[in-house]
């Protein structure tokens, strides 16, 4: 077996929020829950979801509604309507909710290293998600899932091996844990989209990220070379002594 080729640069990039708006989708589902249930039952829903979250560390909505089912299941129409909720989020038209020019961003990076999408998520809706989008094709078949992908670094970095990192990702939490994992090794980008990064708690709680743009499309016009020279001038920087971290 050949060796693996170390990239100069290899781009891992986010997808709930980052590439793709699942705000809407989560909004979508929410509205369709409660016309076909009611508010309470959507609630109910809701309540399930969260506590499975806690439980698994990411958002499980098929495992929500097969806890859901567990609770309420009983052999009526509203069961049976219940059953079609699982096909409404498997075959939710994602494509649409790709925010825009996101499909420009992955070729663009794909320019100057290989372009890899690493998202948390169970094993059949995400990557369901990812494939329906058109991301899976988009990034050549490159797809991490994972349940903590900050925590699956060693993984990444021996499937994908790069003198540099550069993430883009939605959740300065996330940013803040791969920076101290790979620290000048790694490049952060922070868009500024989705309920996560517009939450003033934590953009209070995390440090900043390296950059930061409004719409995952800025990234078009990003002058690549530019940036990983700039980011080898902090690392250089944070490494010279006297000079305030």
């Amino acid at each position: 077996m050949s060796a693996r080729i170390t990239s100069d640069v290899v781009f891992l990039l986010d997808v709930d929020n980052t590439l793709l708006d699942n705000d809407r989708v989560v909004a979508a589902l929410r509205d369709r829950l409660e016309s076909e249930f009611g508010a309470d039952s959507a609630r109910r829903y809701w309540t399930i979801f969260e506590t499975l979250r806690s439980e698994l560390g990411y958002a499980d909505y098929l495992g929500a509604l097969q806890r859901y089912r567990s609770d309420a299941e009983r052999g009526d129409a509203q069961h049976l309507r219940l059953l079609l909720m699982s096909g409404f989020l498997l075959d939710y038209p994602f494509a649409e909710r790709l925010f825009p020019r996101t499909l420009e961003v992955l070729a663009h990076l794909a320019r100057f290293g290989p372009t890899v999408i690493l998202s948390d998520g169970d094993v059949v809706f995400q990557p369901r998600k990812v494939q329906r989008s058109g991301l899976w094709d988009a990034a050549g078949g490159h797809v991490l899932i994972y349940v903590h992908k900050e925590q699956m670094l060693d993984a990444v970095q021996r499937l994908y091996p790069a003198r540099h990192y550069v993430v883009v990702d939605d959740k300065l939490q996330v940013l803040a844990a791969m920076k101290e994992v790979l620290q000048q090794r790694l490049t952060t980008v922070f868009p500024r989209q989705g309920h996560y990064a517009l939450d003033p708690l934590n953009l209070a709680r995390y440090p900043a990220a390296d950059f930061t743009v409004e719409h995952i499309g800025d990234l078009v016009d990003f002058d690549v070379p530019q940036l990983l020279e700039a980011a080898g001038a902090a690392g250089a920087a944070a490494r010279a002594p006297g000079v305030p971290g």
